[in-house]
């Protein structure tokens, strides 16, 4: 029997200062914990700070986007992979209408009143529910943005929102999850054709994780920002997980930290879904391929809904270096447990604590 990632989660006590939200739509102007200067992205070394320079779009290159139907689909996921630690998917068979139908439940569960809202807020040592980001604790100042966490079924926080008309939402949520493990394993078979894995390496991890693997859909609302350029929608970080599929709307806001090149933005593409590569596959490819380090700054006039899919082991799992990758191995074995733990305490030092 595996252990579910919720369970990995659930060592980790969080202070409600650090998951209640902020009453958006009761503020005219940008209140001072919310308000972020250089000093305060404690997302600290590798990387740089929270206001470093934004390259602009047709000032650099942009990750690619792939038609995974496409013959040569695993090559360019490799390459991206390897540079920029995301790409962007088409042709992953996610219905359009289903898509739209759950950021159309998301904008409705936001757009409750605050204190309704606040009847689903998530537990101090939970991991699903409404509240703002577990990496909260790590920075002195507060994020603009909020988000509701479902792990299977959505039932129990539902039913505290709409007492008698949560049926529908669950649904479309239940639907939705089904269909990205399936687009997530789909596409980590092609990651793992782009490593090099061979047909016995594969059985290898089938028989480990690959057919367990499941995830956690999360919701994102980042409301229009009275002064954006002092704001921060999601501080800098990592994903924990194998890989994150996400659906950003049309509304800009994600960006990506380009070694020696600068916060490069994610522009939306129509029909298309942004992957990127979390420190579980970090440490698969034996940091072959990036961890994409990102952040989302809040906009002035749009209100951002984002609808965020992680991919991940059961939290029994033991995860290292596959074999046969080039060089000795630069971390050692570590279940997803134990790495989860680390990081709920160390956030971007994490990999650091289990490099061999």
């Amino acid at each position: 029997m595996t252990t579910s990632l919720s369970n990995a989660y659930k060592d980790t006590n969080i202070h409600l200062n650090n998951i209640i939200p902020l009453d958006f739509g009761s503020v005219l102007q940008l209140p001072e914990s919310h308000v972020w200067t250089d000093d305060d992205d404690s997302g600290q070394d590798r990387r740089g700070r929270v206001r470093t320079c934004l390259v602009r779009a047709d000032a650099a290159a942009s990750p690619p986007v792939i038609d995974l139907r496409a013959p040569d689909s695993a090559g360019l996921a490799g390459e991206a992979c390897r540079r920029w630690g995301v790409f962007q998917v088409t042709n992953h068979e996610v219905p359009r209408d289903l898509v739209e139908d759950v950021e159309a439940h998301a904008r409705r569960l936001f757009q409750l009143p605050a204190d309704r809202k606040l009847r689903a807020l998530r537990a101090s040592n939970g991991v699903t529910g409404y509240g703002v980001a577990r990496i909260s604790p790590f920075f002195p100042k507060s994020m603009w943005h909020e988000g509701f966490t479902i792990m299977g079924s959505a039932m129990e926080h539902a039913k505290l929102l709409w007492p008698h008309h949560y049926q529908e939402f669950c649904d479309a949520m239940d639907k939705y999850q089904k269909k990205m493990k399936a687009l997530a394993y789909k596409i980590l078979l092609v990651i793992l054709k782009a490593l090099g894995v061979d047909e016995e390496d594969h059985d290898k991890l089938a028989s480990s994780f690959l057919y367990q693997s499941d995830g956690a859909l999360q919701l994102n609302s980042y409301p229009s920002c009275p002064n954006p350029s002092r704001a921060i929608g999601l501080a800098p970080h990592t994903d924990s997980l194998l890989l994150t599929i996400l659906h950003q709307n049309d509304t800009d806001g994600l960006q990506i930290m380009q070694e020696g090149v600068g916060w490069v933005p994610i522009r939306p593409t129509p029909g298309a879904l942004v992957v990127n590569i979390g420190d579980l596959m970090h440490i698969l490819s034996n940091a072959t391929f990036h961890n994409m380090y990102h952040r989302v700054v809040p906009n002035k006039t749009s209100h951002r809904f984002t609808m965020a899919y992680f991919y991940g082991p059961p939290a029994d799992s033991v995860l290292a270096p596959l074999p046969k990758l080039p060089g000795p191995p630069r971390f050692r074995a570590i279940t997803v447990k134990e790495y989860i733990g680390i990081k709920n305490k160390h956030l971007e030092k994490a990999l650091s604590f289990i490099q061999t």
